[in-house]
């Protein structure tokens, strides 16, 4: 396992009042793509910004191989960040921006020329060192400027929404680009994007966060199989979300019926939230299972239809290759490993209710545990 790179203990950000990071704890470790990922106002940037150094803590540490940064000027921390707007000199031409940094520094022209060589192979740009910025691609100007970051050989590379003014099959073709240059370079990337499916494609730490706070750390695998929350949930891709109650390890409640699942360890009768993924849900034109309803909609996604099942009052989205009818009979397939358990929210309105019933349930067993 990788050595902590950068440790961020009690890490407080306050403006005007407000609390827009509230005691963070996170590591870092070397050579890791760590992706911090949330909604806009969720103190993403702030927290990369604390790193780079461009703004102050209010109170905790930002500490980098067991130094305190507090202190430490940007320009004399290990660390270079790729902004979404890329900040690129129009009066340079392409080796000119790259070399910008190392002619500061004044290396030699030798060293100069062979950096900047090596990044432009590394990120596919050789033969552009003698273009105009305004000669190129968004796609190109990205690189460039990932390019005059990495010639710096910093220890950790801060990407902010880089790929966000790219086109879409451009943005895809870009996240593999930049997992590749991470994992041949070996450093530590900290990426800040809103968007799920690339927090999911490139990193080996997913950091979702929410409100200032940190909801969970993972891997993407942990992140989207087993959300902590609702929050989390919600936010890493689609979710059919109902409240319940933990009859028993592996036993559960909810919709009104028992299901068999693959959770253990909550107290019997604990109220608990359900989720079940669109994609881990079947669907059948025949009384295969006793949940029925009646689909309602069919959106044609691509590779999938997105359905809209209602079922006695509560509507599920399912995925799936097979196309069935608008206002066919259906019944659903939910296999255990399909169903995940999570303690009770905290925000009792992100749900309804449970019913009467699971309440009863509830009750029952909890007084037979007495």
């Amino acid at each position: 396992m990788s050595k902590h790179l950068i440790d961020l203990i009690d890490l407080r950000k306050e403006y005007d009042g407000v609390d827009v990071l509230k005691n963070i704890n996170l590591y870092i470790r070397d050579g890791e793509f760590l992706t911090l990922l949330g909604p806009s106002g969720c103190g993403k940037t702030t927290m990369l910004r604390l790193i780079a150094g461009f703004v102050l803590p209010s109170s905790g540490q930002v500490i980098m191989g067991n130094k305190d940064l507090a202190g430490v000027p940007p320009y004399k921390r290990r660390v270079n960040t790729v902004f979404q707007k890329y900040a690129l000199f129009p009066h340079l031409n392409v080796y000119d921006n790259i070399a910008f940094g190392l002619k500061i520094q004044k290396l030699s022209k030798a060293e100069i020329q062979a950096r900047v060589q090596e990044m432009l192979e590394l990120v596919n740009l050789r033969g552009y060192d003698k273009r105009w910025i305004e000669q190129l691609s968004g796609g190109q100007q990205q690189r460039v400027a990932i390019a005059r970051a990495l010639v710096n050989r910093p220890q950790v590379l801060l990407l902010d929404e880089p790929l966000g003014a790219l086109d879409l099959k451009l943005r895809k073709g870009m996240q593999l680009e930049l997992k590749r240059m991470q994992q041949k370079l070996g450093i530590t990337f900290i990426y800040v994007t809103h968007d799920q499916e690339e927090a999911l494609t490139m990193s080996d730490t997913v950091v979702v966060m929410n409100e200032g706070v940190i909801q969970q750390v993972g891997t993407p695998i942990d992140i989207y199989n087993e959300p902590k929350n609702i929050f989390v949930a919600k936010f890493i891709g689609e979710s059919n979300i109902l409240p319940g109650v933990m009859l028993q390890d592996y036993r559960a409640r909810f919709h009104g019926r028992e299901f068999e699942c693959v959770d253990f360890g909550f107290a019997a009768g604990e109220p608990v939230d359900v989720v079940v993924r669109p994609e881990d849900i079947d669907l059948y034109e025949d009384n295969r299972s006793s949940l029925t309803g009646k689909i309602k909609s069919v959106l044609f996604m691509g590779v999938h239809y997105e359905f809209q099942v209602d079922t006695e009052g509560f509507s599920w989205t399912v995925h799936s290759t097979d196309y069935i009818a608008p206002g066919s009979e259906v019944s659903l397939v939910i296999l255990p490993d399909a169903i995940h358990i999570m303690h009770k929210s905290l925000n009792p309105d992100e749900l309804e209710r449970p019913t009467e019933d699971e309440l009863a349930d509830a009750a029952a067993l909890a007084e037979e545990q007495k």
